[in-house]
């Protein structure tokens, strides 16, 4: 069989890769949810941190693509309602990975550059298998036991105390300890507990786990601790949050520390002096993983130093000073049932998988995506095939986990195709409303026309509008708009502020639905008037434009002030998008009749004619949009598209009119530096370029790569060059590197 080629994000065009998030990220949305909130993940980790990896490295070559609020930059979930919150005092953050020897080369790489050691340096790490169980964060205070909190979200989790006071690993109060200790670390069970607690299932007829996480998990967050009493449940300590005093100087250190408190540390994790050694214990565990008697899926490295962990620091989501070293990936054969067509917020019509369920490195597979028409055909941009064949629903098709993608289909079994299997046609009209689907020249998504007029589109942007990151409604999720919707009540944003005028009182009322009552009732309402005010930024976020994450939303609107600040300047900025995507346009086809020619490009001779009919107000406004940082052209065309749609227009009135929004928060001005944009140029002596610009962004500035007349302060090392004159020239102030130490307090 011919292995499906994988298209290298470094051979992407902005089309398919447009296209490949497009696809992939509602995919690892549900994978996310599955995995940490119901505790029944639909793919294995290997597949959810490959699916990561890929959308990632996508985004980092298309950072125009990448939304604000990227699936990439979240860790775990929501913690569900069924427990209380507790927020955590340092945040639990995932981890990137490591998938071959290059990976763990440049993981090495990337560490000696930041702090500036030379590739001979030593440099000690430590490396521990990467258990398969839920994360967990206990609290010590006096040395007794407080709470035990899941991650959640990473910032906030839930409050399983109680269940976690049944745990035989975990110690009810230690002595000698910290004032304050976190302990964090991994609920698990073994096998063999997990076999005879699956055989105890059957014989009460009770549910029957797929695997030994999502029982570890489905164990801990019981509602009632009794049950979890009842199960095998096992605890590794690997970490620490908040201490009032350090656990050692080094990890391997703090880890014996922990282990004398009381707490099972992993017997195998060792300490490693370089890449190499961390590649041998790498291979050493994988051999011997099957004798472990619990699952892992790969290994832990990370710096040893603590010291260094502190210098190298965060990035939003994971830690610079670690890296998880993923085992390879699983495949297997199954059949292909049918092929769904979904039609997402933005109405791109997206093709799943419908699968024979197959079991894969533990996990039941029984969906997979299926990209767009040409994944279907079996063919990659240029019309290259992929794959044995195309796709046929009763197809024999191999189903492949984690590498550069997640659920796919790898190959087809041509020769074991039905007689009556036919191709497949994509459609032409969206299933969900009947407009015409449209395929843009160079695109590879094909989208819904229909807008707000589509129901699919509709009820996903209202889901998106009342979101926690948006304007977060108490008493209004997914269900509840899913419901108004049906029956009519709900069918824009703004509906939802006239629900209680509407729906309020009388027969056809909130109150006399079923599962509601008077108080509930009342409550939704206290909810949505209380949103009224909500603030610019998430009024902004919930609009759901495409590309306008929450970060561009904070941004427009410390930009902005207000609403109507914010409309005007968009309405002046509408001719110019236009004549912006003709320019783009004419470009293109200039490049390629010159290249047919074999002569030169004259792209000045067709952007002139077309910018030179633009006024100078509507020039004016779109250099404002798109001179904000963080927004750029792609963005900026999103939003001129939304405010120059008249139906999309006609709604966002209609909702304007019923909101009074609140002005956005002043950044905070408790450092001298908070809301200036700061460039750093030539050489850093002192601290490394990586460390400045973290110390920057810590203390509330933007940085920038290049000086303009928004430049509030340039830092300058030696052969700072032409940045440098640009600054004298527009009169910036400038620092060397002793003046921004001083001014800072950065090491």
């Amino acid at each position: 069989m011919a292995r499906e080629r994988d298209i290298a994000v470094d051979d992407l065009t902005e089309a398919q890769a447009r296209s490949e998030l497009a696809a992939l990220g509602p995919v690892l949305a549900q994978a996310n949810t599955a995995y940490h909130s119901a505790d029944d993940p639909v793919m294995d980790d290997a597949a959810f941190d490959a699916l990561k990896r890929r959308i990632a490295a996508i985004e980092a070559r298309f950072p125009d693509l990448k939304p604000d609020d990227s699936i990439t930059e979240q860790i775990g979930a929501a913690p569900s309602d069924g427990f209380g919150k507790i927020r955590h005092s340092v945040r639990m953050l995932s981890l990137g990975n490591a998938f071959d020897t290059s990976d763990v080369q440049d993981f090495d790489a990337r560490i000696r550059r930041y702090l500036d050691l030379k590739p001979d340096a030593p440099l000690a790490y430590t490396a521990e298998p990467k258990i398969d169980g839920l994360s967990l964060s206990l609290r010590y205070e006096a040395g007794a036991l407080v709470h035990a909190v899941t991650r959640g979200n990473g910032e906030v989790g839930e409050d399983v105390t109680a269940n976690a006071r049944t745990i035989a690993d975990i110690p009810q109060t230690l002595v000698d300890a910290p004032d304050v200790l976190e302990v964090r670390g991994e609920v698990y069970m073994t096998h063999a507990d997990f076999a005879a607690l699956n055989a105890r299932q059957t014989a009460a007829n009770s549910k029957v786990f797929a695997n030994p996480r999502n029982a570890a998990a489905g164990s801990l967050r019981q509602l009632d601790p009794t049950i979890t009493a009842a199960r095998p449940l096992r605890f590794f300590a690997y970490a620490w949050g908040e201490v009032s005093a350090p656990l050692a100087d080094t990890q391997f250190g703090a880890l014996e520390r922990l282990a004398d408190l009381g707490f099972s540390t992993n017997p195998v994790t060792r300490r490693c002096s370089g890449p190499d050694d961390l590649l041998a214990q790498y291979a050493q565990i994988a051999a011997t993983r099957a004798d472990l008697g619990y699952d892992i899926d790969g290994v832990v490295y990370k710096v040893d130093n603590l010291k260094l962990q502190e210098r190298l620091g965060v990035r939003s989501t994971t830690p610079r000073w670690a890296i998880a070293h993923k085992f390879p990936a699983e495949t297997a054969w199954t059949h292909l049932e049918g092929i769904d067509i979904q039609v997402g917020r933005t109405g791109a019509l997206s093709p799943v998988a419908r699968l024979t369920p197959i079991t894969v490195g533990g996990v039941v597979v029984s969906n997979a995506t299926l990209h767009n028409e040409d994944y279907i055909a079996g063919r990659d941009a240029n019309g290259h095939p992929i794959r044995s064949g195309d796709l046929r629903v009763g197809d024999r098709v191999e189903i492949y986990r984690a590498g550069d993608v997640i659920p796919k289909v790898r190959d087809v079994d041509v020769s074991a195709r039905p007689a009556d299997a036919v191709p497949f046609v994509f459609p032409k009209i969206c299933p969900e409303c009947g407009s015409p689907a449209q395929r843009d020249p160079g695109e590879s998504v094909r989208r819904c026309t229909g807008g707000l007029i589509c129901p699919a589109q509709r009820v996903a942007r209202l889901k998106h509008f009342v979101s926690r990151g948006a304007m977060d409604i108490d008493g209004l999720g997914d269900k509840e708009i899913e419901r108004f919707h049906d029956l009519g009540w709900v069918c824009t944003p703004a509906d939802i502020f006239i629900l209680q005028a509407r729906h309020g009182s009388g027969l056809k009322t909130v109150a006399n639905l079923e599962g509601w009552g008077e108080i509930s009732a009342s409550n939704l309402f206290a909810g949505i008037e209380a949103a009224r005010t909500q603030g610019l930024a998430r009024v902004l976020f919930g609009l759901g434009i495409r590309h306008l994450g929450e970060v561009a939303g904070r941004d427009l609107a410390r930009h902005f002030g207000d609403w109507a600040r914010f409309a005007t300047v968009a309405d002046a900025a509408i001719p110019a998008a236009e004549a912006h995507r003709a320019a783009e346009a004419a470009i293109i086809d200039e490049r390629a009749a010159a290249e047919a020619a074999g002569r030169r490009a004259r792209l000045s001779d067709v952007r002139t004619p077309i910018w030179s009919a633009v006024s100078d107000a509507a020039r004016a406004a779109w250099d404002e949009l798109t001179g904000i940082d963080g927004v750029g052209a792609t963005l900026a065309l999103a939003i001129c598209d939304a405010m120059g749609a008249a139906q999309e227009r006609a709604a966002i009135d209609a909702l304007m009119a019923e909101l009074d929004p609140a002005a956005p928060e002043a950044v905070a001005s408790a450092s001298p530096i908070a809301g200036k944009t700061v460039v750093f140029s030539g050489t850093l002596e002192r601290v490394t370029r990586a460390e400045a610009k973290a110390r920057a962004e810590q203390l509330g500035a933007r940085v920038s790569g290049s000086v303009s007349a928004k430049t509030d302060l340039l830092i300058a090392g030696p052969g700072a060059g032409s940045k440098l004159l640009k600054a004298a020239e527009l009169g910036i102030e400038t620092l060397d590197e002793a003046g921004w130490i001083a001014l800072t307090g950065n090491r």
